[in-house]
């Protein structure tokens, strides 16, 4: 049987003490409590444990996580937990900040001609306005509200195309709303969804 030496990769390690134990990748998962797919890809070397998977894999085999890892793979783990951490924070707060797009529906925020002037009323009782302002008003605001529920529902979502286009399609729903609601002159519901868009800008660039 192979022998786990401190020179092998994470990879070879894991192998090797899976084998010995005489597990098949999918029988490791589910003792680990994750995907076959995920053991395939450690075992592989094309990707690394989370530091809580590297934990469960020490707990699991009786070994520290130094003799798993060399001080590489360690720099190289922690690096990657620590960025994966940042875009479940960012994920957080976008969705939270979608979210908050539900209280255009309660929040008088939006001016409505009345009696001469203009009185301030909540996108659920704005009428005087042309019916497609007011549907694209709707449409922008559920749009922004069900990606909100989205990012905060799929946190944990691999796939490479949501991963990649998460973000973007919550800044163009916040772009699009707000170029939206200075167009037709909605000032306080646009500076609103201005600085929901600034916010997340920011921090995206951090």
């Amino acid at each position: 049987m192979k022998q786990v030496s401190e020179y092998m990769e994470l990879s070879e390690k894991l192998q090797a003490l899976r084998k010995r134990k005489g597990l098949t990748q999918e029988e490791l998962a589910e003792a680990l409590f994750v995907s076959r797919t995920a053991v395939s890809k450690w075992e592989s070397g094309r990707g690394y444990p989370s530091i809580d998977s590297l934990k469960a894999v020490s707990k699991y085999f009786g070994i520290t996580i130094d003799e798993l890892l060399s001080s590489d793979e360690l720099l190289t783990i922690a690096d990657e937990d620590n960025r994966q951490k940042e875009a479940r924070m960012r994920d957080l707060l976008y969705g939270l900040l979608d979210n908050s797009a539900a209280l255009f529906f309660f929040l008088p925020i939006f001016g409505q001609a009345a009696d001469g002037g203009v009185r301030a009323v909540s996108l659920l009782t704005l009428t005087a306005i042309q019916p497609y302002l007011k549907i694209s008003y709707f449409a922008v605001t559920a749009g922004m509200v069900v990606w909100g529920i989205l990012m905060l529902a799929m946190q944990n979502c691999r796939q490479a195309l949501w991963v990649q286009n998460k973000q973007k399609v919550s800044l163009l729903l916040s772009a699009a709303g707000a170029m939206l609601l200075i167009i037709s002159t909605q000032p306080y519901a646009a500076a609103l969804l201005f600085v929901f868009l600034v916010i997340k800008v920011i921090v995206l660039l951090k």
